[in-house]
């Protein structure tokens, strides 16, 4: 099981600007000595020593990340938000080009599927695009963001075949491949889905705001959670500002955290990240979830960024 992060970011986009670019160059020159620039060698021990908030960027797209079983013609897909974007253009440089794509949506909020208009195997008269929802109007969802006045281009015009399923239980995707749903707490509702290849679960649990029910040990909430090899977790807030912004939807790592390690999760992946927050505060966000980890009683769970490009494989 192949994961990939194509947008990572929550609410809007949230491009890298001008002025931080800028601030990242000064901070580095800052750091220069004479004896890091006398040799390629030194160059490049001189680039490992610096922060990864400073040699890369988490990136700006809002979410989006695909999962591949080794069959490079299908991939499937958790959220349309500008992410896919990237992923369709990337797509479209493979030999052969994938032909398709199950696309499931957490939920239909504009950060989660406002790339969708711009996935170029969707114009693709040879893909097939099968779209899955536990919401009942699915294709109505989609068309809608679609029409005049708000977009000039319906989805009519998108030549791939496209059949839309209404999610009412698990689904066995491919050969004992199961996907499995469960509503969480969002406004509008919001969907968490986990994969299990009967080798390894993954859970995409985006937009939730984490409550006391989902730590209790229901026969549910055991077999959507207990011991995931993996799950990728909205935690968009700080603690300080997850008070601030009740019922919003969204949860605080330091929640997150607690979380993973009450189901005994084996890797947390932070997600949905804050448009306000640049790549230096999300890195020390990270830092911070890391150092709670260490104060709990189960501390077996890794932690980690999502970042753009990034892969994760189970």
């Amino acid at each position: 099981m192949r994961i990939r992060f194509w947008g990572v970011r929550g609410s809007i986009p949230a491009p890298l600007l001008a002025s931080q670019i800028k601030n990242k160059i000064s901070i580095i020159m800052n750091n220069l000595t004479p004896e890091d620039i006398k040799s390629p060698e030194s160059r490049e021990r001189f680039l490992e020593t610096l922060p990864p908030w400073l040699y890369g960027s988490v990136g700006g797209n809002t979410p989006c990340l695909s999962v591949n079983f080794g069959d490079p013609n299908e991939y499937v897909i958790f959220d349309a938000g500008s992410g896919i974007r990237e992923m369709g253009t990337a797509i479209s440089r493979e030999k052969p080009r994938p032909k398709l794509y199950h696309l499931f949506f957490s939920h239909f909020h504009w950060d989660h599927l406002q790339g969708l208009p711009f996935f170029n195997p969707a114009y693709d008269p040879s893909v097939t695009l099968n779209f899955y929802s536990p919401k009942q109007d699915l294709e109505g969802y989609l068309n809608g963001q679609m029409t005049f006045p708000y977009f000039p281009v319906q989805m009519d015009s998108m030549g791939a075949k496209k059949s839309y399923f209404h999610l009412q239980n698990k689904i066995e995707l491919y050969k004992n491949v199961y996907v499995f749903y469960k509503k969480m707490n969002h406004p509008g509702d919001s969907y968490s889905y986990y994969i299990d290849d009967g080798k390894h679960r993954f859970v995409y649990a985006t937009d939730s705001e984490l409550s006391a029910e989902n730590f209790i040990k229901t026969d549910e909430n055991s077999l959507f959670f207990q011991d995931a090899d993996l799950i990728v977790i909205d935690s968009q807030y700080t603690l300080g500002e997850f008070t601030e912004k009740y019922n919003w939807g969204h949860s605080a790592f330091s929640l997150a955290v607690d979380f993973a390690s009450n189901w005994g999760i084996k890797h947390m992946v932070l997600f949905h990240h804050d448009p306000n927050y640049d790549d230096r505060k999300l890195f020390n966000n990270l830092q911070a979830a890391k150092w709670y980890l260490e104060k709990l009683t189960n501390r077996g769970t890794k932690i980690s960024l999502a970042m753009e490009g990034e892969e994760i494989i189970l």
